[in-house]
């Protein structure tokens, strides 16, 4: 829950949008404010109030019941906020009733409800890659991505080291490692790399790595002890990078395969 912004003001004028319609036509539309108190925009709050940052701060200096009573204590000032935003954008929800996610009942029905998808079996564990903030040791929903400013540019490129396990069994200069240059850092590694046939790898120090790109990964003045081609690596398999799933017996995967050129 956060003070109400441009991204609130306009779904909220959306939304009455199709009511305020249906009432002019003479149907009887009941609208009930509603408004989401739990998630980060009041946890962040109450931090920058007790002047810390992250998780681990809200578990070892000032513990997870000081942070929950601090969030209980901001809801009412944000709910007041919130409360006139409807009449200054010119909106018509009846606030009087309007609908929390606070109460006790509310969150206990949650749990209910959660309880009975496990007991019917439709609740189950699997592997997905989402969004992650390190500054909240959290994943991130869909709304909190919505936030603004919640995107910033960035390099979503990196270097990965990956250990060989069958390098004896190819002529590359007793080279022990692939240095790999991806945009996805996810689970496109436990599958396979690709390298260009026709593209000159050179080996430094036991690490195979691209020519031109020795001296924008070493630093300059670096000198080569072998160079190959990119063909010479088809079928060198790597150490998975991510070991937290099972692959089957009969799969084999994580090798150097060529790419189109």
């Amino acid at each position: 829950m956060a003070s109400p912004d441009f991204i609130h003001v306009w779904a909220r004028v959306y939304k009455d949008l199709f009511c305020r319609y249906q009432t002019m036509q003479g149907r009887y539309v009941a609208r009930r404010a509603g408004w989401d108190t739990h998630g980060l925009p009041v946890e962040v709050q109450v931090e920058k109030q007790l002047a810390i940052l992250g998780q681990k701060a809200i578990v070892e200096q000032v513990g997870v019941e000081r942070v929950h009573a601090g969030c209980a204590a901001n809801r009412p000032h944000l709910l007041g906020e919130s409360s006139g935003s409807p009449s200054a954008s010119g909106t018509g929800p009846t606030w009087s009733t309007r609908i929390t996610n606070v109460p006790s009942g509310y969150v206990e029905s949650v749990w209910w409800n959660l309880q009975q998808l496990f007991e019917h079996g439709l609740l189950y564990e699997d592997l997905k890659v989402i969004p992650y903030c390190p500054r909240c040791g959290t994943a991130l929903s869909s709304h909190e991505l919505g936030q603004p400013r919640s995107h910033r540019r960035m390099d979503e490129s990196a270097y990965v080291r990956l250990r060989d396990h069958d390098a004896n069994e190819h002529d590359l200069a007793g080279a022990t490692h692939l240095a790999v240059w991806t945009t996805t850092l996810g689970r496109s590694l436990d599958v396979a790399v690709a390298v260009n046939p026709e593209i000159h790898l050179r080996a430094r120090r036991r690490c195979r790595r691209r020519g031109r790109l020795v001296e924008s990964v070493f630093g300059a003045g670096v000198t080569p002890s072998a160079t190959f081609p990119g063909s010479a690596l088809a079928g060198v398999h790597y150490e998975r990078p991510f070991t937290d799933a099972t692959l089957p017996e009969d799969v084999d995967a994580c090798y150097v395969v060529l790419a189109d050129s």
